[in-house]
């Protein structure tokens, strides 16, 4: 197919084109549509006709089924594909790239900034972020960094972009990215864990599989609710709960005897370097 002409058309300068139309695209997708952005100034790539037909049902986004068509149409482009298929959906994108400096915004666990200036041919302004499944829900979080070609306003285009799902984070290290995956992008998981255990074993003590469901569900949203909103460090209100002698202590100390620090700490340790590998596997 032939590569879209960038100046045969009137690019709005607001338009954005989202390379991918998954699960978090969509969240992206509804944030900015919610927001009063126009529907016409978003552009989705998406290889799948259901999740196509999906998108323009629910939103009124323009869809096409290939990168180049959609990244035609917008100044910002929103890489939203798998990891392992980056190199080359940034390949088919090169020559547009070139042409149109775009400002790229990549949502890709482990691939570097680095790595997508490089497949796009060089000399691109490159955002890497990573945001995390509650984002879903508008209640995420996105770590973001910004490579040297982006300028203020591409900063500020990136972080409206990612503001539409959650909070934002801009970190000044690229290399600590791969820590924000392990923290805040796989997080989510760590919590549904810890509930998942808390309700296994409130089951085993004896209480109703839907009443040990309710309890931990509601715990784990009024404990996330006191750290958002006490802005007390997580210490401190563990401090509070937790009297002498008392039942929180005990369970404390039996999570301490089993070392609950250091395996958290391993736990976001192996995380942070399979973030490493990924950028390595890929390049």
């Amino acid at each position: 197919m032939t590569t879209p002409d960038p100046g045969s058309r009137t690019l709005d300068p607001g338009a954005v084109a989202f390379i991918g139309g998954g699960n978090m695209a969509r969240s992206l997708i509804g944030g900015l549509v919610a927001r009063g952005t126009s529907r016409d100034a978003v552009h989705v790539a998406e290889p799948v006709a259901g999740l196509r037909e999906a998108l323009a049902r629910d939103f009124g986004v323009t869809v096409h089924d290939d990168a180049r068509e959609a990244a035609a149409s917008a100044r910002t482009w929103l890489l939203a594909v798998k990891p392992q298929a980056m190199r080359e959906v940034c390949a088919a994108l090169a020559p547009l790239a070139r042409a149109m400096r775009p400002l790229v915004v990549s949502i890709a666990a482990g691939i570097t900034a680095a790595q997508l200036e490089r497949w796009l041919g060089g000399d691109v302004a490159v955002v890497r972020a990573m945001p995390n499944t509650p984002a879903l829900l508008g209640a995420g979080v996105s770590g973001l960094y910004a490579n040297a070609r982006v300028d203020a306003a591409g900063r500020t285009q990136a972080g409206t972009l990612l503001s539409t799902v959650g909070g934002t984070v801009w970190i000044d290290d690229e290399a600590s990215m791969d820590a924000v995956t392990a923290v805040s992008g796989s997080g989510p998981a760590y919590v549904f864990l810890l509930a998942e255990a808390m309700q296994a074993a409130a089951e085993a003590e004896g209480l109703a599989a839907e009443d040990a469901l309710a309890l931990v569900l509601q715990t784990v949203l009024g404990a996330a609710r006191m750290l958002a909103e006490s802005r007390e460090p997580a210490a401190e209100l563990r401090r509070r709960v937790t009297s002498p002698d008392g039942t929180t202590q005990a369970a404390i100390e039996a999570f301490e005897a089993g070392g609950f620090h250091g395996l958290v700490a391993r736990a976001i340790n192996r995380a942070t370097e399979r973030g490493r590998q990924l950028s390595a596997a890929n390049d």
